[in-house]
């Protein structure tokens, strides 16, 4: 079985399609995903693939050589000279001081220098995919420690290119001089192997610069897609053959490639056309990984493996932790760094393999380390999960708050709550139309720079009774709702019932889940923030594609209305999915006749608008009544 091709193409793919999307349900990412089905196909799992799958294993390494030029292609010059401080310093510390520290505990246990640095180098990486996904998830990338953390995993990607040129350096003293020639590469004297790689590395320079533009252009004009994406796969494997002919890592060639391009037009079309081999080759990489973790040399030494899994963490922990205070981090945002950075990463994988089939390492010390690095990687979920359960409320700075402003005599006829992108829009439409606003808002910033501007505005929390009534609820005859969070906004809304009966409310909500609560909640002025922008965009859309301004508009107009009745149609069955499904649909089949009824319009009304203005809303809605009754 293990000798069919095809059988052993269909385990891969299958491991892949059944644990990835359930690690990644499960908060845990692809990575660690690809590494759950390896284990369960493995030869310690269901035992589906053989033992030591090499000839997958380096069929997938292409997967790596993919991922180093996209990574080349993100890496623009001009991005990075603006992150050079905290990349190079940062990041910089982080990894000389976790590989000298790694190394030197490395000796202490008694190995040898050359094995010591390797592992000192190689546990310095931390996990880029992993790590990344979880902040976007949480929402901390733009974060002062997000920031710190992306710069350290910048540092770490562009530091495992010298890495993987050190490596076969140390192999040179651990492994006879014919190691390179065990590799398929044919090795050169002295100095004229140095003139080679010169050669090389001026070689992809150059064409980069002006080569390979008049190329992908030429390309470009013959709008088959096909022909480029090959066009793309044909410069990674052309670059990565020449490293390999001069003795260089494939990875070094087209990381160098991919920094060359990073400011071309065709960057955001390279990256679209290898993205899918990347992920593809890299998930069979980390699948193969996971089938080779050996899990009796976990069972046989379950102290010893635990024992450095909690080793590694501490250790990377304490020096990112002292590397980020040392930058001016804050002790949260130090912990944080600590906690999310810890494990090592999906690169020590290849490093390894490449250590290991060097001579650098040998196969018990790469089996160990294999399983260590799963293992921490394994962790972090569990670690961001605890820190944010339990140490971040306890590092949580008591908040600073502002006492509420005192209002004076506000006598305006419109209360605005939240003066954000949506408040502040119509804030100006209202002062426009002379129509005095009191504004309320919990930025002291904003209503500063409101106030400067002549605007009426307030620090506070809306939802309080004693402010509203200071603002002049008890007078006003409109309270708009413009807050972020729906659930002030339904606690507001409940204030303003209460004590101020009398108010039309006029509500900002998300989207539709959120007024079909407040819909069937009562509430009848709710407007989905989201609805205008698309609706605009689909008459911009309409006139592009050679709509008149009357029929686009019309067309807008007329849709927006079904749209806004459906909203409050639906309300009534939006909790039970099943009546929600059959209903929805029916206001889409309705949706689509009241466009098509449009043209009836135009054969049996004589609509005397030109392309610019429009007739009135309400007979422009009472000729589509009768259209749709014409068609039923």
């Amino acid at each position: 079985m293990h000798d069919n091709v095809l059988l052993q193409a269909f385990i891969y793919l299958a491991a892949a399609v059944a644990a990835v999307p359930l690690a990644r349900r499960l908060g845990m990412g692809a990575v660690l995903g690809y590494l759950l089905a390896g284990i369960a196909i493995g030869p310690f799992g269901l035992h589906l693939v053989p033992d030591g799958s090499e000839d997958v294993l380096h069929a997938a390494e292409f997967g790596v050589v993919m991922m180093l030029f996209l990574i080349g292609l993100e890496l623009r010059p001009s991005m990075l000279w603006r992150m050079r401080v905290a990349v190079l310093g940062l990041g910089g510390a982080q990894i000389l001081g976790t590989a000298a520290l790694a190394a030197i505990m490395a000796i202490v246990v008694g190995s040898g220098w050359k094995p010591a640095v390797a592992t000192g180098l190689i546990l310095a990486m931390s996990s880029t995919a992993i790590v990344l996904q979880s902040l976007a998830e949480a929402g901390r990338l733009r974060t002062d420690a997000g920031q710190r953390v992306f710069s350290i995993l910048l540092a770490q990607d562009i530091a495992v290119i010298p890495i993987l040129a050190v490596l076969p350096l140390l192999a040179t003293y651990a492994v006879s001089s014919g190691a390179g020639e065990a590799h398929g590469v044919a090795t050169l004297p002295g100095w004229q192997q140095a003139l080679a790689v010169l050669a090389a590395v001026g070689a992809i320079v150059g064409a980069g610069r002006y080569l390979l533009r008049p190329v992908f252009r030429a390309i470009a004009r013959t709008h088959l897609r096909e022909v480029f994406t090959a066009t793309a796969l044909l410069l990674v494997v052309g670059i990565a053959l020449l490293m390999q002919v001069v003795g260089l890592s494939p990875a070094l060639g087209t990381f160098l490639a991919g920094v060359v391009l990073a400011d071309s037009e065709y960057r955001h079309e390279l990256e679209g056309d290898i993205e899918p081999f990347k992920g593809l080759l890299l998930g069979l990489f980390f699948i193969s990984v996971g089938a080779g973790i050996d899990f009796l040399l976990v069972a046989r030494t379950p102290g010893t493996i635990l024992g450095l899994v909690v080793g590694v963490l501490a250790l990377k922990g304490l020096v990112l932790y002292a590397v980020a205070r040392t930058f001016r981090s804050t002790h949260a945002d130090g912990l944080f760094v600590a906690t999310a950075l810890c494990q090592v990463g999906e690169f020590a994988f290849v490093l390894l393999a490449l250590a290991r089939t060097s001579g650098v390492l040998t196969d018990g010390e790469s089996g160990r380390l294999v399983a260590v690095v799963a293992l921490s990687m394994l962790a972090t979920p569990l670690l961001l999960l605890a820190y944010t359960r339990f140490l971040e409320p306890r590092l949580a700075a008591p908040a600073v708050t502002r006492p509420a402003d005192e209002v004076a005599d506000a006598h305006a006829p419109v209360i605005v709550a939240g003066f954000g992108r949506v408040g502040s829009t119509i804030g100006r439409l209202l002062r426009a139309s002379g129509v005095g606003t009191t504004v309320l808002d919990l930025d002291g910033d904003r209503i500063e720079l409101l106030r400067r501007l002549g605007l009426e505005a307030y620090y506070g929390d809306a939802t309080r009774l004693e402010l509203l009534t200071a603002a002049g609820a008890a007078t006003a005859k409109v309270l708009v709702l413009a807050v972020d969070d729906f659930s002030v906004t339904q606690r507001l809304i409940e204030v303003a019932r209460r004590h101020f009966p009398h108010l039309a409310l006029v509500v900002r909500v998300p989207d539709r889940a959120e007024a079909y609560v407040l819909i069937n909640d009562g509430v009848t002025d709710v407007h989905r923030e989201t609805t205008g922008t698309a609706c605009d965009m689909g008459f911009a859309t309409l006139r592009a594609l050679g709509y008149r301004a009357f029929q686009a508009r019309r067309a807008v107009q007329a849709f927006r209305a079904h749209d806004e009745q459906g909203v409050r149609v639906l309300a009534g069955s939006s909790g039970d999915e099943a009546s929600y499904v059959r209903a929805a649909r029916a206001r889409i089949a309705e949706t689509e006749q009241l466009i098509a009824a449009l043209d009836f319009v135009d054969r049996h009304f004589d609509l005397a608008w030109d392309n610019t203005t429009l007739r009135d809303e309400a007979e422009s809605r009472t000729e589509l009544d009768a259209a749709i009754d014409a068609t039923r």
